[in-house]
């Protein structure tokens, strides 16, 4: 991981609290664990869940942001794609804080709009809608959670770098 910024265009991530992190964790291995498309697949470090704010930014406009922790949603399951395959994620419900957060990293982009951005945490990529119950019975209830960092994920250089991050000592926030 990095922490000064490479060349190169990027998406922004929010990641999460060890507890919400690690719900997360545990949907992608139970359904890993029915020999479903999975996340908990994808070895490489870089691998967390996380929301992704923004894709394609200029790596040179991001800078730090600052950020206090806020409360998180992650609601129903969703899925996205055509096909015989789909991507299936955790909706997020979209608070007054992400979505101004969001709006702080698009104004720093020099974009006005991009395509539509529905908030969601990634659970399965290629998900065979053959398997779509088997996965949905796994995938149930919200998860309260608490996001906590920002990040930036370089697809050129595989390169992460730490936009924000909590302050050490800081009391944590609550889960509701």
């Amino acid at each position: 991981m990095s922490d000064v910024a490479a060349s190169g265009p990027c998406s922004v991530e929010l990641v999460f609290d060890a507890h919400t992190d690690a719900r997360v964790r545990d949907e992608w291995q139970a359904l890993a664990d029915r020999s479903l498309s999975s996340l908990a697949a994808h070895p490489s470090p870089s691998n967390r869940p996380h929301i992704t704010l923004v894709e394609g930014m200029p790596q040179a406009a991001l800078g730090t942001l600052p950020l206090e922790p806020f409360d998180i949603t992650l609601g129903p399951p969703i899925l996205f794609g055509s096909g015989t395959r789909r991507v299936l994620a955790r909706s997020v419900v979209p608070s007054r804080e992400l979505l101004e957060l969001r709006a702080g990293v698009l104004e720093r982009s020099g974009a006005t709009e991009q395509v539509p951005w529905t908030p969601h945490v990634t659970l399965a990529r290629r998900l065979q809608l053959a398997s779509l119950a088997q996965a949905l019975e796994l995938v149930t209830g919200e998860i309260d959670g608490v996001a906590v960092a920002v990040r930036s994920w370089n697809s050129e250089t595989h390169e992460l770098t730490v936009l924000s991050e909590p302050s050490p000592g800081r009391p944590p926030v609550s889960r509701r």
